[in-house]
């Protein structure tokens, strides 16, 4: 067997990987994902332009079919998907992402709502004028062309923009490890502002910012943080806020109706998006106050009706729409390009000054292609006149030569050997002919014609002319300044041919935390003995029979506003959010109260009720004994979980009783305790002293070590008995209801 072992190849693993994926990296960033800071463009949209341009598809020419617009860009320039190059020609004719669109589609490419352009062998194509602006003058040999993929054609580095491409139409790209998000301006404001550059390099950033203010997106829309835009142009980076459009209308029956006509730039391809989830948040009752939502959008523009309920506050709503929807969005800028096969973060002043450098560039090699073919017809034009003198000679020439060459040679350098002539003289002066070598190809080719006295007098005017434009164009080329006016005069014909009103405005504004409205009602909170908690409705609690009621040992009726509160033998209130409190038919089960306020194992429920104790007196008694007044005002507070007393270890909060504060300013009332040996007090509430929640309170009775309190209330001084024992206390029943005859509550 043949030892193959020289022809193993060792490579260390890890660098292998590193450096095919550094080069993998680099292709990305270079080669698909980022734009060109010169002509604005990613590879793949230079390409079907280009394709596009040799195909013949200028504005002026009828659409070509898609699918052939892709193959000739797949097949000679971009080796990749066809679904790829499809998708970035429809991107470059749709006008909701494209200040400027590239691309003049035909058909069904796709819309704002987000609906998808047809397949490519259903919808045709050509250049825009906007495009037109990027590939004019390709012939003139203004920029570099490279071989494609496989050699077979040339394709252009870059495109000869002479419109600032990059900051007009913006772009979006993600490359390796980096991104691009480019946002679309004014193109009559980016003009503005690159003449004003070329006016003054060094203006500052400010006064820059007063042609270029903001982003100008083609939806239209508000960018509600003005005051961030300078930091943004002045980095490269940033955040801009973007908020629909709206106007207020009135409605039916009383209602208003909040009508979107703009919506974010990053909806622009997704507004149904937008509908569905406003549509979604009023089905699932997030938005009370929406009473419907439809989209009558049309060719004439965009129209989302938010219809709103009657004598609902606005501003409170769309507050919570731009916290809750995409009414109001994000937009991250990052001025990523790639310059000199380099990525760079720009400013704005940066990008600007490059699109200027490019347009010396572009414009120096225009001129120097214009004087170079002013001069080479101009000597043609001086060898057509000069033989126009001498065109008896030349016919004789000719007919005496025998061949091109022989006639060509004379008339460069006069050879006039082997040339049959009429006479010595007609020699003599052939033989002092000096044509160039053009001025004797344009002769020997032209047409008999031109002899006409007419056509020569047109020679003599296009000489003229010709020393005129060669004069301009060495003034140009020796003079910047005059090179800069050129500049700016093309710019400013470009401006008026695209030139748009800004669509997009600008202000400082910032959405208020929003109030959610509710429906007041009154509701029943049911909790068994097992501790499973649920609300009803009135309705529904005046359906129920008394033997269903009698499952409950606490049936509470409150507000859906207000909170339950619950009192443990911790020494602890728990507040719960009537909200928060599952909604339940009579029959179900409910939630566990212990996982709706968190109640420890070993902790009782003591004393329920809502927040109606805050007006109310409360008395405490712990097990050993101790004993204490405190208002319900201390309790009222935005804390779910309040200490209610203070308790040393191995004391607990036995009873908790709410008193009215008449009755306590009254003293009408008498307190009994009773211990577990049986020991019992009485004493009137008077003595019994008013503390703060955190304090322990005074001791009420004197016990053994091995007694302790086990229960105590507080009742009217005539009473002279009450009911005891320990299963009571443990399912003591508390039912609020409502009595028909007076509307009050009163408690059984």
């Amino acid at each position: 067997m043949k030892n193959n072992t020289d022809k193993v190849i060792h490579l260390d693993f890890s660098e292998e990987m590193r450096n095919s994926y550094r080069d993998y990296a680099m292709s990305v960033i270079i080669s698909r994902a980022l734009p060109d800071v010169r002509d604005g463009l990613k590879p793949v949209q230079r390409r079907i332009l280009f394709s596009m341009m040799e195909l013949g598809l200028d504005p002026a020419k009828p659409h070509r079919k898609s699918a052939r617009i892709v193959g000739d860009t797949m097949g000679k320039y971009h080796p990749h998907g066809d679904s790829s190059i499809y998708d970035a020609l429809v991107h470059m004719a749709e006008e909701f992402n494209l200040s400027v669109p590239l691309v003049d589609g035909h058909g069904n490419f796709g819309s704002i709502d987000g609906d998808r352009a047809a397949a490519m062998r259903y919808t045709e194509a050509r250049l825009s004028p906007g495009a037109m602006t990027l590939l004019n003058d390709l012939e003139k040999g203004l920029v570099d062309f490279n071989p494609n993929f496989d050699n077979s054609e040339k394709e252009p580095a870059v495109l000869p923009a002479k419109t600032p491409n990059l900051l007009i139409n913006g772009t979006t790209g993600i490359a390796v490890g980096m991104a691009t998000n480019i946002p679309p301006h004014n193109p009559g404001e980016v003009i503005d502002g690159v003449i004003a550059y070329i006016d003054d390099p060094e203006i500052p950033l400010k006064k820059l910012m007063n042609y270029i203010p903001a982003p100008d997106f083609p939806t239209g829309g508000l960018i509600v943080n003005q005051n961030d835009l300078y930091q943004i142009y002045d980095t490269g980076e940033g955040r801009i806020r973007i908020r629909a459009s709206h106007i207020i209308e009135n409605g039916e029956y009383g209602r208003k109706n909040i009508v979107i006509t703009e919506v974010p730039y990053t909806m622009a391809g997704n507004k149904t998006r937008l509908v569905e989830s406003l549509a979604t948040l009023m089905k699932d009752k997030v938005f009370e106050e929406i009473h419907d939502v439809r989209d009558e959008s049309s060719k004439e523009g965009i129209r989302i009706v938010i219809e709103v309920k009657k004598d609902r506050d606005l501003d409170n709503l769309l507050n919570g729409l731009y916290k809750k929807t995409s009414m109001e969005d994000t937009y991250s800028v990052n001025l990523l390009a790639i310059k000199e096969q380099q990525p760079v973060v720009f400013n704005l002043r940066s990008m600007i000054s490059e699109f200027v450098d490019f347009q010396v560039e572009l414009y120096t090699k225009e001129y120097e292609y214009l004087l170079d073919k002013a001069i080479k017809r101009q000597e043609i034009v001086d060898g057509l006149i000069k033989a126009t003198d001498v065109i008896d000679l030349i016919i004789e020439i000719l007919r005496g030569s025998s061949s091109i060459k022989q006639a060509k040679e004379c008339l460069i350098n006069g050879v006039t050997e082997g040339i049959k002539f009429k006479s010595k003289k007609s020699q003599q002066e052939a033989s002092k002919l000096d044509f160039t070598e053009r001025q004797a190809d344009a002769i020997l080719s032209m047409q008999l014609s031109k002899l006409i006295g007419l056509e020569i007098l047109k020679l003599h005017d296009e000489h003229s002319n010709l020393s005129s434009s060669i004069d301009k164009y060495r003034l140009i080329l020796g003079d910047k300044k005059e090179l800069f006016g050129v500049i700016k005069a093309q710019l400013k014909e470009y401006k008026k041919e695209f030139k748009i009103p800004r669509r997009t405005k600008l202000t400082n504004d910032s959405a208020e935390a929003y109030v959610e409205e509710i429906k007041e009602e009154d509701i029943y909170v049911l909790i068994d003995r097992f501790g499973y908690t649920k609300t009803i409705d009135t309705a529904t609690y005046q359906r129920a029979s008394e033997d269903n009621l009698n499952e409950y040992i606490h049936t509470i009726m409150m507000k859906n506003t207000d909170k339950l509160c619950v009192f443990t033998s911790s020494g602890i209130l728990h507040q719960i959010k009537a909200d928060s409190i599952p909604r339940a038919k009579i029959r179900d089960k409910g939630t566990l109260i212990h996982n709706l306020c968190k109640l420890e194992k070993d902790e009782v429920v003591l004393y329920i009720s809502f927040e109606e104790l805050f007006e109310s007196q409360l008395l405490f008694v712990t097990k050993n004994g101790f004993i204490k007044q405190v208002s319900g005002a201390e309790f009222e507070t935005n804390r779910s979980q309040v200490n209610a007393s203070k308790l040393v270890e191995g004391d607990e909060v036995i009873s908790v009783t709410p008193m009215t504060a008449s009755d306590v300013l009254a003293g009408e009332l008498k307190i009994i305790i009773l211990t577990k040996k049986g020991t019992s007090l009485g004493f009137p509430l008077s003595m019994v002293p008013e503390l703060k929640k955190t304090g322990r309170g005074v001791k009420a009775i004197s016990m053994d070590k091995d007694d302790s309190i086990c229960f105590a209330t507080a009742l009217d001084p005539k009473a002279e008995t009450f009911i005891y024992n320990d299963k009571e206390l443990n399912a003591r029943k508390v039912r609020m209801r409502k009595r028909a005859d007076k509307g009050q509550k009163a408690q059984l």
